[in-house]
């Protein structure tokens, strides 16, 4: 019996509020006969889908998930703990309520003393919300643990990493990781490709600490570093030996205002 549901923060802005706009509109984001790869990790945008959705598409078309997820975001609210958990039983979202992995939670809860299960973090939250139902297009069956996370120091990343991936070889079934982030904000369309391909080459090569530093090095707005940084470390500790680019867009492709984009990656990190 489902318990406790947070309602959606953006359907309706970010993306349809109606189930049937919704399924049309992931029709045409999501190309079919993509050839697929079993996700490890990926690193998925979380823009309005009219910005960032052909990205996720095109990343979420080809991969097969299991039926148990992470699904980490940035913090933009600044409301709640540093790392997240959310509490609730389900997600709301137009396509039907999306189960969450509860003893997933708890077993995060065990082993990570720094996380807390705290529901305000999540509640005006996008970051998440947006990936679900992309998530429940490829796995209805999906259940999912959301973790929303400020800004953590490598160290602090790297135990998450390393608590997730712990978690992850003692289970049953196969885990999966959707870190969900955007690239460089509001810079000119080749300057913010030029800086995202810098934090993506640090990606491709499954480099956390080198994804994390030249990030900061480089003053690269990537919102979600510290998500993609956790997912490197816990793939890396679960098997991953390689990773590609699924495609990468800026808003500047979509709006034609090149003067100041927003950049978004689709990559897939997988064994």
């Amino acid at each position: 019996m489902i318990l406790s549901v947070r309602e959606p923060a953006v359907a309706g802005a970010f993306y349809p509020s109606s189930a049937a706009e919704l399924d049309r509109q992931l029709d045409q984001l999501m190309p079919y006969g993509a050839p697929p790869h079993r996700l490890l990790a990926c690193i998925a945008p979380h823009a309005g889908y009219v910005y960032s959705g052909g990205v996720a598409g095109q990343l979420f078309a080809h991969l097969e998930l299991p039926r148990r997820i992470v699904v980490m975001g940035p913090n933009h609210t600044g409301l709640g703990a540093p790392i997240a958990i959310a509490p609730d039983d389900a997600w709301s979202t137009p396509l039907g309520p999306q189960r969450l992995d509860r003893e997933l939670g708890e077993l995060l809860l065990e082993r990570h003393p720094e996380a807390s299960p705290d529901a305000g973090a999540h509640r005006r939250e996008h970051s998440i919300e947006v990936q679900l139902p992309f998530l429940h297009r490829r796995r209805p069956d999906a259940i999912v643990l959301p973790l929303c996370l400020k800004h953590l120091s490598f160290l602090g990343c790297q135990r998450l990493g390393e608590a997730l991936a712990g978690i992850a070889d003692e289970l049953d079934e196969p885990l999966g990781i959707v870190a969900s982030s955007d690239m460089t904000h509001y810079r000119p369309d080749t300057e913010a490709r030029s800086l995202d391909h810098l934090a993506i080459d640090q990606m491709l090569a499954r480099d956390p600490e080198g994804l994390y530093q030249t990030v900061h090095h480089e003053g690269i707005t990537m919102c979600g570093v510290i998500p993609a940084t956790v997912a490197l470390v816990a793939a890396n500790l679960m098997g991953a030996t390689s990773a590609h680019l699924s495609s990468y867009a800026t808003s500047g492709d979509v709006s034609g205002d090149l003067s100041a984009v927003v950049g978004y990656a689709g990559v897939c990190v997988h064994d």
